[in-house]
């Protein structure tokens, strides 16, 4: 009967990672789609716009999202644990997240709605300014819908409703909208693409759930709700503000137009945090399921794999866009390139953050409260080095025309180092909570990492045309052979391996 238990286990592993393997290569096509989006807007905003006009935008969407965030109430992630325990109707399950999400979504909506200024703090209120939190309701129900799809398996409706509706969206309408108004014109695009991207995501949900009959909204079984969330959902908000964090500090020391540089940057560094942030929905579902049959060290194992593909996907991407960043960044306009140091800063953090986040994953479950705590604490550190790093500037003689992108730089390297540390404390704390060692990292990554930086700096001599059209083909396609040939073992060749017949129920 043991060797039975021990072949179920084993084929759930097998499983659980094929299910894996089969998210992260929707993902890995997610993020070819959202790089080829990405580009084309900020082409647009930068050399339309300006970097003032991007600064102001990027300044609202960052309360507005944060609003949002704060209205999931941690169903992104909750959302499976929910699916995972409750014997009721999946729909009536999901209906009920919606329901109180948009209830705590009413209250920040009416807030910002009330007091816009906040939103704004550097400029004046225009036109339908004030209403732009209305966006707070569809960016909600956005989240919680694809939640529920990635539940089960099926990362497809993600890729599609944010890698290609959203971003395009928003680049097809910021540059039709610029002839109707270039002080407006990125907020109503940002508006347009987030209505889009709800419809697009609401799609396959009906066709998955179906309309949830004879449920009723109940005041409280929501509170009841919202009161077991609260504590992931402050996680989910110190998680993400400790990606945004980093902007907002940036709005008190430096200029609107600062402001936009580093927004171009940080739009930049996201592309690979998207591969990591992506898994979440898939890894939830696959260890709330062995969290219930006790299979710890498959968890240890499925956050180690999911880990190294991530960080070795990540560290590929911002070797090529770090070191050929003057290149990128002056893409999106030549009064951008000083803000070259401030990406190699950013996306040098996404790969220092990929360990916390993967661990995190199983935390969220485990130790929920210890796991906020540590994500308060990073907040903190976050804080006082930014501060810290940017006083420390009074020490060195900087031109004053220049000292808005050595700010700049010094809030990203400030994010760099704290999610570096919580990447270390989270990992150790996981490790003991399972009783199995968690490794991400491999040394075949130093490998590919040397050799590529050194390829990279002979790429730097290219033009720039040469440098965005050859060189980072080039550099990733250098930087990819070296972990697939020594850092791939066979267990993670899976990962891009098509799926066999049998495999497709797993959607």
């Amino acid at each position: 009967m043991l060797t039975t238990q021990n072949s179920t286990n084993l084929q759930g592993h097998d499983e659980d990672i094929a299910a894996l393997a089969k998210g992260g290569r929707t993902n890995v096509f997610g993020f070819l789609l959202r790089l080829a989006a990405r580009i084309p807007f900020l082409f647009i905003a930068g050399r339309y716009y300006g970097a003032e006009t991007l600064g102001r935008f990027a300044y609202a969407i960052l309360v507005v999202e944060f609003a949002a965030q704060l209205g999931t109430i941690g169903l992104r992630r909750g959302l499976a644990e929910m699916l995972s325990r409750d014997d009721r109707p999946q729909s009536h399950i999901v209906a009920d997240a919606i329901f109180v999400a948009l209830c705590v979504s009413f209250i920040g909506a009416a807030f910002f709605i009330d007091v816009p200024q906040i939103m704004f703090p550097n400029s004046g209120i225009n036109g339908m300014d004030r209403f732009l939190p209305l966006c707070i309701f569809a960016i909600v129900i956005t989240e919680i819908v694809l939640a529920a799809q990635a539940y089960k398996f099926d990362i497809a409706a993600s890729v599609r409703a944010r890698a290609v509706v959203e971003p395009w969206t928003i680049s097809i309408a910021a540059f039709a909208l610029f002839y109707y108004s270039a002080r407006d014109g990125l907020i109503l695009a940002y508006i347009a693409s987030i209505i889009a991207g709800m419809f697009t995501a609401l799609w396959p949900f009906m066709k998955s759930y179906g309309i949830p009959y004879g449920w009723r909204p109940s005041f409280s079984r929501s509170i009841m709700l919202a009161r077991r969330n609260l504590p992931l959902a402050i996680a989910d908000a110190a998680e993400w503000g400790s990606r945004r964090l980093d902007l907002a500090i940036l709005g008190l020391f430096a200029s609107p137009a600062i402001v936009g540089v580093y927004y171009g940057a940080q739009q930049v560094a996201s592309l690979p945090q998207k591969l990591k942030t992506s898994f979440d929905p898939i890894l939830g579902p696959v260890i709330t399921r062995n969290l219930k049959q006790n299979r710890l060290s498959d968890i240890a194992a499925q956050v180690s794999q999911v880990g190294f593909w991530i960080i070795g996907a990540q560290a590929g991407i911002a070797l090529a866009l770090g070191l050929t960043g003057d290149a990128v960044m002056s893409l999106i306009g030549p009064n951008f390139v000083g803000g070259t140091a401030a990406l190699a800063f950013l996306l040098a953090a996404e790969v220092a953050a990929a360990t916390a986040v993967v661990s995190e994953s199983a935390l969220i479950y485990m130790a929920r409260h210890r796991n906020l705590m540590i994500s308060l604490l990073i907040l903190g550190v976050q804080v006082i080095l930014s501060i810290g790093f940017i006083e420390g500037l009074a020490f060195f003689p900087i031109a004053e025309e220049v000292r808005g992108f050595y700010i700049a730089a010094a809030v990203a390297a400030a994010l760099m180092v704290s999610l570096g540390i919580s990447s270390i404390i989270k990992s150790i704390f996981l490790s003991k909570l399972l009783g199995a060692p968690i490794g991400v990292w491999r040394g075949a990554l130093l490998w590919a990492v040397a050799f590529t930086t050194v390829v990279g700096l002979l790429v730097t001599k290219l033009p720039e045309w040469a440098e965005l059209v050859f060189g980072i083909p080039l550099l990733l396609g250098i930087y990819g052979t070296i972990i697939w040939y020594r850092g791939f073992k066979e267990e993670d060749r899976i990962l891009f391996k098509k799926a066999k017949p049998a495999d497709e129920a797993v959607k």
